[in-house]
C-alpha cells in the first residue's frame, strides 16, 4: 500500500488526539527491546469521542482491513468492540484493538506510561512487566520467542534504575 514508516503512523494517532495505548512489539522497542516488529498495535479507549477520533485519523492513513480484497474501512461500530481490527495503512499495518486479553484501555493505563516521540508529542506505552505478562498470556511462539528478549530488557532497566 505504502512505505513502512510506524513512527509516523504513531505521530497521526498522537496529533488526532487519540486516546490508545501502544502494546506489542512496538511498545517492547519504545521500552528499549532489540527486537523487531513489523506492525503498531495499539489498545484504544473505546468511547464515542475518542473512537471518532480514531475514524478521522484511519481514514486520513487511508486504513482497510489487511487480507480483504474489496478494501473495506473501518467504521465506528467496528471500533466500538473489543474486537481486533487488523488494518493497513499508507504507512503500515495498524492493529487498533478493543481490549487486550480481556483487559480495556482503562484496565491497561495504569500500566503503562507517557514517553516521547519527538516533535513535542507523546504517546501511553505499555511498561514491560505488563507486556511481558501478556505475551506469555497469548502463548503464540511469536509471543513467546521474544519472551527472553523482553526479560532481558526489563532487568537492564531495573539495574539502571
Amino acid at each position: 500500500m505504502a512505505s513502512r514508516n510506524l513512527a509516523e503512523l504513531l505521530r497521526c494517532l498522537v496529533r488526532g488526539n487519540v486516546e490508545c495505548i501502544l502494546v506489542g512489539g512496538m511498545a517492547g522497542v519504545m521500552r528499549g527491546a532489540p527486537v523487531v516488529t513489523a506492525d503498531v498495535d495499539i489498545v484504544h479507549r473505546r468511547e464515542p469521542d475518542n473512537v471518532e477520533r480514531l475514524v478521522r485519523v484511519l481514514e486520513e492513513l487511508q486504513a482497510v482491513y489487511r487480507h480483504d480484497d474489496r478494501h473495506l474501512r473501518p467504521t465506528e461500530s467496528h471500533l466500538m468492540g473489543p474486537g481486533h481490527q487488523l488494518l493497513v495503512t499508507r504507512f503500515g499495518p495498524l492493529d487498533a484493538l478493543g481490549a487486550l486479553d480481556h483487559e480495556t484501555y482503562a484496565e491497561l493505563a495504569s500500566h503503562a506510561s507517557t514517553m516521547e516521540l519527538g516533535e513535542g508529542l507523546s504517546i501511553l506505552v505499555l511498561e514491560l512487566p505488563k507486556l511481558i505478562e501478556l505475551k506469555r498470556n497469548a502463548g503464540r511462539p511469536k509471543d513467546l520467542a521474544v519472551l527472553p528478549v523482553l526479560e532481558a530488557t526489563l532487568e537492564l532497566t531495573r539495574k539502571r534504575d
